[in-house]
């Protein structure tokens, strides 16, 4: 057992998939399966009940969990201390958002940060952006860039990037969903609408779905990462409302198949930010990040 294999471990206890896990950490999911299964044995326990289609953790893998997270942390904790001997810091900086993010919001606060940071890692994780929260909040993840819910938790510390507007999209090309979202009268009830499974966006659309009287949506599917609903639209699956900033980002073959409507009463905009576990603040690499944000944030002002 090394850090390597606790990092591995809460990886995968994080995704419950041997894919997503392996190529998140660039080794096969075979390699990886063989290393799970050297830790168990090493640990005594199994630590994980797997089939063809499910990963989950056992009662000895949350225990273990517990532990490979505070090891960690007493391990980085550790590092961090040594380093503290050093005018520049190093070290290892996790950091989660969605594609979306990665490629509006996050190249500008990165440059800065390796700009006076050059010798930290960073090691960047994607996926969907209603999940950022939680990422902190197990840590899987050190800083997170996340739309703010109705609800933070309190043990979380949130720093605003700016504003995120949501639009109504429909397929451009000839169909089912573009013949009935350009009717005068749109019967919402007989559209089909593509939803995010959770999050800020959800939120809204569903205050949106109330100010349209809209009771019983009709529901094409729920899908996980706004840039998939994008793609969904485009193909004519149905009609979306969606974070601006992830159709203004999508690639050209898909904007040119969508259509940006006005939504016939506004939907309010949610707050975008970088979030962070308010207790690991003491923790330099991080505490370099969360300033270095709150000067840049100051600065814009």
């Amino acid at each position: 057992m090394n850090i390597r294999d606790l990092k591995l471990f809460l990886h995968l206890a994080d995704s419950c998939h041997f894919g997503r896990t392996a190529n998140a950490m660039h080794i096969s999911p075979s390699t990886l399966s063989r290393q799970i299964q050297r830790l168990e044995e090493s640990f005594g326990h199994i630590l994980f009940m797997r089939d063809n289609r499910t990963v989950r953790l056992t009662e000895a893998g949350k225990q273990f969990k517990q532990f490979a997270q505070q090891t960690l942390f007493e391990y980085q904790q550790l590092r961090h201390s040594l380093n503290q001997q050093s005018s520049l810091l190093t070290g290892e900086l996790r950091l989660f958002c969605s594609v979306t993010a990665a490629y509006s919001h996050l190249p500008k606060l990165l440059d800065n940060f390796r700009l006076e940071n050059p010798l930290i890692e960073i090691k960047l994780t994607t996926g969907d952006a209603a999940d950022a929260v939680n990422k902190v909040a197990s840590q899987a993840a050190d800083l997170a860039i996340a739309g703010k819910p109705e609800k933070l938790p309190d043990n979380i510390l949130f720093n605003k990037l700016g504003e995120i507007p949501l639009v109504l999209i429909a397929p451009s090309l000839a169909g089912t969903s573009r013949q009935q979202i350009t009717q005068p009268q749109p019967n919402w009830q007989q559209i089909p609408f593509i939803l995010p499974e959770h999050g800020p966006a959800r939120q809204r659309i569903a205050l949106w779905f109330q100010h349209q009287a809209i009771n019983n949506p009709l529901i094409y599917a729920t899908v996980s990462g706004h840039e998939a609903i994008v793609s969904m639209v485009a193909l004519g699956c149905g009609i979306a409302l969606i974070p601006k900033v992830v159709v203004d980002n999508s690639p050209e073959s898909i904007c040119h198949r969508i259509l940006q409507l006005d939504p016939i009463s506004p939907v309010e905009p949610f707050d975008l930010g970088v979030c962070v576990l308010n207790k690991r603040l003491n923790e330099p690499l991080i505490r370099a990040f969360w300033q270095l944000l709150t000067v840049t944030n100051m600065r814009s002002q």
